[in-house]
């Protein structure tokens, strides 16, 4: 049956009055990213090539980011995603003439640990747990250690990581605005997830 023009008329107007909202958007609905997992060191990863058991691997990456392979010996896939991993040794197959459509699967057996932490003027201060396969800001990880205490300075939060190659970087957050709600917040600082290893702390406020 097709549409007659009063509702054809009605969808329109819907649908110029902003309609239903887009998947993600509605209210209290989570707009975090998604989850794109980082090998890591210590993670234990099964690795396997199609068609090609003898070249099968289960093993942890090492703390050089390394794993052994059949036939390759030692690779880098630290500090890559699954993707990225698996495009690496099917590459690396291909250019050492193993294999010429080698079709390499990682997928992650176990996790290795991954905490952050932190401390200052926060009601339950200590080192906590990242979840597996999903992501914390730094805004999450103020309320779940309690929030900020009363002397604390909201709108100075740093967060203290040290990159791959042995610097470290420094972010400085407005937290306090953002649990506000406050709207000339930064979207900076509200969305910076966190990294294992990475350390949080709360100063105190100038009395």
């Amino acid at each position: 049956m097709k549409p007659t023009r009063a509702f054809l008329a009605l969808l329109a107007a819907f649908l110029l009055c902003g309609g239903l909202p887009l998947l993600g958007q509605g209210p209290g609905v989570n707009n975090k990213k998604n989850y794109i997992h980082t090998l890591g060191l210590a993670d234990r990863v099964r690795i396997s090539v199609y068609q090609e058991e003898d070249l099968a691997s289960l093993t942890r990456i090492d703390a050089r980011g390394r794993v052994n392979m059949p036939l390759l010996g030692e690779i880098v896939i630290g500090g890559m995603t699954v993707v990225e991993a698996q495009a690496a040794i099917e590459n690396a197959y291909k250019e050492g003439r193993y294999l010429r459509n080698p079709q390499v699967t990682i997928s992650v057996e176990e996790y290795a640990p991954r905490e952050v932490s932190i401390s200052g003027a926060i009601r339950n201060p200590g080192r906590f747990t990242l979840p597996i396969e999903s992501t914390l800001t730094v805004v999450e990880l103020v309320t779940k250690a309690g929030g900020i205490t009363d002397i604390g300075k909201g709108t100075a939060v740093t967060v203290t990581r040290f990159l791959p190659d042995g610097t470290k970087k420094v972010f400085t957050l407005d937290v306090d605005s953002v649990i506000r709600g406050k709207k000339d917040t930064k979207s900076d600082d509200s969305s910076l997830v966190l990294l294992p290893g990475d350390n949080v702390y709360v100063p105190e406020r100038l009395i």
